[in-house]
């Protein structure tokens, strides 16, 4: 973790919580993104949150509960007192001493976004450099993308040890372009389509991606395997197999898993983690949802189709 940036325990700790659950990625070049769950009842308390150190950054805030008279403060300047909802996105920009009033339960979730990976993503898309993000201190907006966003990225945090890398890192790069363009004012090119991989390139992410199944490769480990830039990488992965790498890894998991069971000899721990499950929970739980059935029903009735 970098000595500053507004995420983890250092944000945590604005809020006096003792524990901050976080998600920190590098995918960017020159930049970390981070994700960090805020919660915590300061309902016998009547205090401001700690000032957080100012720098070129921003976070953007995902309200996973009501919070009624919503007091904030940008330079020491109240700003209208609003009820909040939970769903509502809002902005903070860290170089203007964002401050709230700690009076009653708040729980939300807080992505990191930095000037370096603004100007980067600008750059992979071959965008002017990206200004100030456009916002209203202290409002909150509906915004469905930042919803499902926060929605993933929970589930992330609340059992990191059954996502993969490439997951974790596919939620990040979308939550980055998708604030670059709904807040950064960055458009959306209609470029000429570049088509797909390589046939060398989707060998070669093929075969990295079914050497780790368990998910522990990073998105731009594999863009770099392939010569570029993770954007490109991503989108021209999909145009070749019509998935992103992180359904093509759950897919492939599910194949390892059905020709392990129809072995049947393994036990279906073990068939969890040769197919590149955290565990047999796991396992059950998702090859339920994708196939209809759970493992064990289906290695039964398999011989008789």
């Amino acid at each position: 973790m970098d000595e500053f940036g507004a995420y983890g325990q250092r944000l945590g700790d604005r809020f006096r919580l003792t524990e901050a659950r976080s998600i920190v990625t590098r995918i960017l070049k020159k930049a970390e993104l981070a994700v960090t769950e805020i919660r915590g009842d300061a309902s016998n308390e009547h205090r401001l949150s700690e000032p957080i150190p100012k720098e070129d950054a921003y976070l953007i805030g995902v309200q996973l509960q009501n919070h009624p008279e919503h007091q904030y403060w940008e330079d020491g300047r109240q700003t209208k007192v609003v009820d909040l909802r939970a769903g509502e996105t809002l902005l903070y920009d860290l170089k203007r001493n964002p401050v709230v009033l700690l009076d009653k339960p708040f729980h939300s979730l807080h992505f990191y976004l930095s000037r370096a990976a603004l100007l980067e993503i600008a750059d992979e898309a071959e965008a002017p450099p990206i200004g100030e993000l456009n916002y209203s201190p202290g409002m909150g907006v509906e915004d469905p993308t930042m919803v499902s966003l926060a929605r993933a990225m929970q589930a992330v945090l609340e059992r990191p040890e059954q996502v993969s890398r490439v997951f974790v890192d596919h939620v990040n790069m979308a939550f980055a372009a998708h604030v670059a363009h709904a807040y950064g004012g960055m458009a959306r090119r209609s470029l000429p389509s570049r088509g797909g991989l390589a046939s060398w390139q989707q060998t070669r992410a093929r075969e990295i991606l079914e050497s780790k199944l368990d998910g522990s490769i990073a998105l731009k480990d594999l863009a770099r395997e392939c010569g570029l830039s993770v954007s490109h990488f991503a989108r021209a992965f999909r145009h070749s197999t019509g998935l992103s790498p992180h359904q093509w890894l759950l897919e492939r998991r599910i194949e390892k898993a059905k020709e392990l069971l129809k072995q049947g000899d393994m036990p279906l721990s073990d068939v969890a983690l040769t197919s590149g499950f955290s565990d047999q929970s796991h396992f059950t739980r998702v090859f339920g949802s994708r196939v209809g059935v759970p493992p064990g029903i289906w290695k039964r009735n398999f011989g008789a189709g």
